[in-house]
């Protein structure tokens, strides 16, 4: 093994991690943006529920306000 491997291995060593970093970051934070989409469409969907909900709920109050 010559010298140069001392410097060599780590090196390419190093830059592994450095490269592994980078691209386990950006993994995370592509991540918690699908994450923080998810959440905000479950809210949007639970807002539209709610608001049928309370479209149903008048319409049948108004039948059986109509009918009495």
């Amino acid at each position: 093994m010559t010298s140069s491997h001392f410097i060599y291995i780590p090196m390419v060593a190093i830059g592994g991690m450095i490269l592994g970093f980078l691209i386990g970051a950006r993994a995370v934070r592509d991540a918690m943006n699908l994450e923080k989409r998810r959440e905000e469409e479950r809210a949007e969907a639970r807002r539209a529920r709610e608001e049928r909900k309370k479209k149903r709920q008048a319409q049948k109050d108004a039948a059986e306000g109509s009918s009495n």
